[in-house]
């Protein structure tokens, strides 16, 4: 006696293992690159756009109310996925020789140009912070960190219409070592700013000479 599988059936054993497949691969584009990090509060620009679109990245909406997130995921939508993949390696320190005008919050179109849209001035959505305020930093992997450098952007500074230089920033933290962790806290004070700015975090990680530029936008209320 002989069995017979029906089309219906032996369509669906054909099927189930290509969408399995199918499945596997868009969860491993759609999720955030592991093995590094990022400021998370005041959210970096790439993670504020995961943080809001990653699960809702096909609302047209975000067009109209999330406009920067929008040219970002149009421009590579990897810049949302792989938001902790922003570094360049062996500088030595030597930021302002490697990272042009222009250029600073894509890290000198690092890893192929993955975040230049991030460079592109606008309406980025903002976090509140006061004049002396916290800044965390997610480090997935747990390199350590050498120091952090926070810097500010100047009073006058238009972050809506200008590309950021590093002339319109001012220094405003350097930290100490920090031991190897997953999430890191230091605290900047930037008095006399108010609308919207710049915050541009330097995390000089202690595994090696691996060097993360990160934007985040704030509002000094």
């Amino acid at each position: 006696m002989h069995s017979h599988t029906s089309p219906h059936r032996w369509a669906l054993r054909v099927a189930a293992p290509m969408l399995a497949a199918i499945a596997g691969l868009l969860t491993l584009f759609m999720s955030p690159a592991g093995a590094h990090g990022s400021v998370v509060d005041p959210a970096s620009r790439s993670y504020g756009c995961y943080e809001r679109w990653g699960s809702d990245h096909m609302n047209p909406a975000m067009e109209q109310e999330d406009p920067m997130c929008w040219q970002a995921f149009q421009a590579n939508p990897n810049t949302m996925w792989n938001w902790m993949s922003l570094y360049r390696d062996n500088l030595a320190g030597k930021f302002q020789q490697n990272i042009p005008d222009g250029q600073l919050c894509s890290a000198g179109h690092a890893q192929g140009g993955l975040a230049n849209s991030l460079d592109v001035p606008g309406r980025w959505t903002t976090t509140n912070v006061g004049s002396n305020f916290s800044l965390r930093l997610h480090d997935q992997a747990s390199h350590g960190a050498d120091y952090f450098l926070v810097y500010v952007t100047k009073q006058g500074y238009d972050p809506t219409s200008q590309s950021l230089k590093w002339s319109d920033l001012e220094q405003v933290t350097k930290t100490g070592r920090y031991a190897p962790a997953t999430d890191y806290t230091f605290s900047a004070s930037a008095p006399g700013r108010t609308g919207h700015h710049i915050v541009y975090t330097i995390w000089q990680a202690s595994h090696l000479d691996q060097t993360y530029f990160i934007c985040s936008d704030v509002n000094f209320g």
